[in-house]
Order: C-alpha cells, then sequence, then structure tokens
C-alpha cells in the first residue's frame, strides 16, 4: 500500500496561496487555474528580483523584472517589499522601488503605487506603504510616502494622495473618505474596492446631510410660528 509523501514548506505555501487567491476571484475554478494569472506570474519574477536586489545584484533584479514585465504586463520594481497572499487581478499595474505593501493586499487592473520626485520627497521613502488587507480598484492612483491603513479600500479610478485611516473607504479624485453601511464594512471582501450604490458617492452623502440640516430648520421654524400664533 503507497503512502502519499508530506508535502514541502514550499509545496504548502504554494497551495496556501492559490486558495487566497481563488478565495477572491470567482471566475477561478481550479489552483491550476490560478497558476496561470499574470500576477501569480508576476509575484513569482519579484520574489526572485527583490532576493537578488536585496544582495545587491542589481543589474540581475532588474534583468528578471524586465522578463517579467514583458511576460505579464505588470511592473514591480525589485526593490518593492511584498507581504503573504499578495493578488493582482489581471495586468497593466505599476508598484515602485519603496513602496510596502502588507499581508492578504489584492489590487486590480491599471493600478499604480506612485512615487513623488526625489528632489521633493522624503530622503528613501517616494512610494506608499500598503496596510494588511487593503483593496485598490481598477485604475486607481496611490502616490506618493503616504500609509494606507489596514482593511482600507480604494475605489476604482481614485487619485490618493494623503493617508488613509484603518478600515476607510475612498473615493474620487482626490479621494475622499464615504461612509458605508455597517453591512458593507464588515464583508470579507469587497470585488474592486468599490461599494456599489448612489449612496456611497460622496457627493450623494453631502446632498442627504443638506436634506436633513433643510428638514431640521423648516421643523423649527414651523413650532416657532405655532408657538407665535399661539402667544398672539
Amino acid at each position: 500500500m503507497s503512502r502519499r509523501r508530506p508535502l514541502n514548506g514550499f509545496t504548502m505555501s504554494l497551495i496556501s496561496y492559490l486558495d487566497s487567491v481563488k478565495a477572491r476571484d470567482p471566475a477561478a475554478r481550479t489552483r491550476y487555474e490560478v497558476l496561470l494569472y499574470p500576477g501569480v506570474w508576476a509575484l513569482g519574477f519579484h520574489r526572485a528580483a527583490h532576493a537578488l536586489y536585496r544582495i545587491e545584484l542589481y543589474w540581475l533584479a532588474r534583468l528578471i523584472n524586465h522578463i517579467g514585465r514583458m511576460l505579464t504586463a505588470i511592473d514591480i520594481h525589485p526593490g518593492a517589499k511584498i507581504g503573504r497572499n499578495f493578488f493582482i487581478d489581471h495586468g497593466f499595474t505599476v508598484i515602485g522601488e519603496t513602496a510596502e505593501i502588507g499581508d492578504d493586499v489584492t489590487i486590480y487592473q491599471c493600478v499604480t503605487l506612485g512615487g513623488t520626485d526625489p528632489a521633493a520627497g522624503i530622503p528613501g521613502k517616494r512610494h506608499p506603504t500598503i496596510g494588511h488587507g487593503v483593496i485598490i480598484g481598477s485604475g486607481a492612483q496611490v502616490l506618493g510616502p503616504i500609509k494606507v491603513g489596514p482593511r482600507a479600500r480604494i475605489g476604482a479610478n481614485s487619485v490618493v494622495t494623503r493617508d488613509v485611516p484603518e478600515g476607510a473607504t475612498m473615493v474620487g479624485i482626490p479621494a475622499r473618505s464615504t461612509l458605508v453601511e455597517a453591512t458593507e464594512y464588515e464583508k470579507a471582501f469587497v470585488p474592486y474596492g468599490t461599494p456599489c450604490g448612489e449612496r456611497f458617492d460622496p457627493a450623494t452623502q453631502q446632498l442627504e446631510i443638506l436634506k436633513c440640516e433643510v428638514e431640521q430648520l423648516r421643523a423649527r421654524l414651523s413650532a416657532m410660528l405655532d408657538e407665535k400664533t399661539k402667544s398672539a
């Protein structure tokens, strides 16, 4: 009777990673499909390039980076620091040299984690720091040495240039925090980091607040008129 060989650490880590991607992508049916994703390959190339970068083999690190970019349309600088279970859904994403990304982060297509002008920026740090569990929607631009707090969500096509609080949902240009209902906030995963519906639009929310204030003023005015009528 044959015995199965125990899985080694690398295999178990790979399986865990593939399962984490599968949990975030309803289109994935099997782990073998996930293995074909350009985001998975881009991360593999980056792990190799980053290892070379750390031992100051910069030219080889950049060579692997360029090969990965040609094959996946995803450009991750070898110097970027990336945590566990990082997933880029589709391609055309750019991640800068001093970017730092936590665990369980999801980024969609056409996202840039960009840097500021080296002459004007903080020495040694030009790119964002992304906390654990962050979701960044397609087309979003996160720029400068800012911090995006854990579990924050950056809506599609948003431009973020300031620090983002933990758990905040940012939408718009420039990105502003939008109020999110408890049922939405408690969801483990929001595709594209963008809650759907007009009630999540900052402009719509401002109008709702103004409507409430007008109603309150009308109620107070009505009460004052009633008192005046009674006293007359």
